[in-house]
C-alpha cells in the first residue's frame, strides 16, 4: 500500500495524472482482496496471501514496465513512485538482473526460507522438472509455489 499523505509529503510530479487510474484500480483490488469474505476454511493459511502478492507483483510489474521498457514516465516520477511505495524497489532491482526478469517474489529467492537451504521449487525451469521426472517415470508434481503461488518464475519458461 502507498504512504499515507501529510503536509510534508512532497506532491506528486508531472505525469502521475496519466498513470494515477491504474493504479487506483489496483489499490482497489487490492482492498477487496483484503476484504474478500470467502470461506477460508479449506485453504491453507499461505494461500490466502496469494491474490494480495500477485496483485501486488503486477503493480511493481506496471511501474518497471512503464519506466525501463516503454520509457513513458519521467525518472523523478519513477523515484517518487518507489519513495511513496507503489512498487516494491527490492523486487525491481532483482528484475534488472540477469536470471531474475520473471521473478515472482522475494521469498522465492530467500535460502533461508526453504527447509534445505536453497531457493523454491517454482525457480526451477519446466523443462529441467519435466525431465527429471520423466527418468523417474512420474509426473511434474509441481503446481503452485507455496510462498506466493506461481506457477514458475524461471527466466527460461
Amino acid at each position: 500500500m502507498p504512504r499515507v499523505k501529510t503536509r510534508r509529503s512532497k506532491p506528486a510530479p508531472d505525469g502521475f495524472e496519466k498513470i494515477k487510474p491504474t493504479l487506483t484500480d489496483f489499490e482497489i483490488q487490492l482492498r477487496d482482496a483484503q476484504r474478500d469474505k470467502s470461506s477460508k476454511l479449506a485453504t491453507k493459511s499461505t494461500e490466502q496471501l496469494w491474490e494480495i502478492m500477485q496483485l501486488h507483483h503486477q503493480r511493481s510489474r506496471y511501474i518497471y514496465t512503464l519506466y525501463y521498457k516503454r520509457k513513458t514516465i519521467s525518472k523523478d516520477l519513477y523515484h517518487w513512485l518507489l519513495k511513496e511505495k507503489y512498487a516494491d524497489k527490492l523486487l525491481i532491482a532483482k528484475w534488472r538482473k540477469a536470471g531474475y526478469e520473471k521473478l515472482c517474489c522475494l521469498r522465492c529467492i530467500q535460502k533461508n526460507e526453504t527447509n534445505n537451504g536453497s531457493t523454491c521449487i517454482c525457480r526451477v525451469p519446466r523443462a529441467q522438472l519435466e525431465e527429471e521426472a520423466h527418468k523417474k517415470g512420474t509426473q511434474v508434481s509441481f503446481h503452485q509455489c507455496v510462498h506466493c503461488g506461481c506457477r514458475g518464475c524461471s527466466s527460461t519458461d
